[in-house]
């Protein structure tokens, strides 16, 4: 998501102090597994080691270079970065999903450079700028329909009609007027560990907002086939929508953290037959 509130270097060296340090662990981690290989191939009489391994250096590498050169730091503060940081640390390499592009989309792909990092994109200017600036990102661009002025009505209906919104039903096939069903196959058919919500833009009437956003990640949460839960990530929940939908869809009773203006909700599946699962239609108990 294009941020207006772009900070020059100058005045947040702290963050960019921390990003590079950040970097810097990770670049040194991957480069003692690549001398490790290569060590280990030495003794077999080889010294090759796979591409992936220099695929990840390399994603390291360009988020150092960037962060190193710019005159812009990413959105969220020290707290909210270092929040998700720990899941991640505990959880990558992982499949991670982020809803908005922009000056911190480096960081999160190199915070999980051995992982599957995707961002999904509403303005496709910005896209092309952003991959233009940082390129090897995986990103998307995605069409809402709906608008911050419809916020009220939406929940409305949603909650005269659950039974189309349910949180078991495909996300491709749903008539849910919340449900993104246009997205590319490859965000369908993968099984997001952790997912961030830093998009759409929603501070305006015609703004999309991120009642679809949010309804999606937790349908995905909630269809979750393989063991354990998804981490969701929810940010500028000092606004109104934010923490309505929040609390609709991702549930208060899975918040586990919180910093500034991001709250933390672990989402367990349908199936898992925790206290917290949705039953008839309803996503929180």
């Amino acid at each position: 998501m294009k941020n207006n509130k772009r900070l020059p270097l100058s005045e947040s060296p702290w963050l960019v102090r921390s990003l590079v340090g950040v970097i810097v662990v990770t670049v040194a981690f991957l480069s003692l597994q690549m001398w490790q290989g290569k060590r280990d191939g030495l003794r077999d009489g080889c010294t090759s080691f796979s591409g992936q391994q220099w695929l990840q250096g390399e994603v390291v590498a360009r988020a150092l270079v960037h962060y190193a050169t710019s005159k812009i730091v990413p959105q969220q503060n020290r707290g909210e970065i270092d929040l998700s940081l720990k899941v991640l640390s505990v959880r990558s390499p992982c499949n991670f999903l982020v809803f908005g592009l922009g000056h911190d989309s480096a960081m999160w792909n190199a915070l999980n450079a051995h992982g599957n990092t995707v961002f999904l994109e509403e303005d496709s200017n910005w896209l092309r700028e952003i991959l233009k600036s940082q390129p090897g990102i995986e990103a998307y661009h995605v069409r809402y329909e709906t608008k911050m002025s419809e916020a009220d009505a939406l929940l409305r209906n949603y909650r005269r009609s659950r039974s189309s919104c349910s949180p078991t039903r495909p996300l491709r096939s749903s008539k849910c007027e919340l449900a993104l069903a246009n997205l590319p196959a490859l965000i369908y058919e993968t099984e997001w560990d952790v997912i961030m919500i830093d998009a759409p833009r929603g501070f305006f009437a015609a703004a999309p907002g991120r009642m679809s956003a949010i309804f999606t990640a937790a349908v995905m949460a909630r269809s979750r086939k393989k063991e354990g839960s998804t981490d969701i990530f929810l940010h500028d929940v000092d606004r109104r929508v934010e923490q309505m939908y929040g609390r609709e869809f991702l549930c208060s009773s899975n918040l586990v953290g919180s910093s500034g203006r991001l709250w933390h909700f672990r989402v367990p599946p349908s199936s898992s037959g925790g206290s917290s699962n949705s039953t008839d239609g309803f996503f929180c108990p």
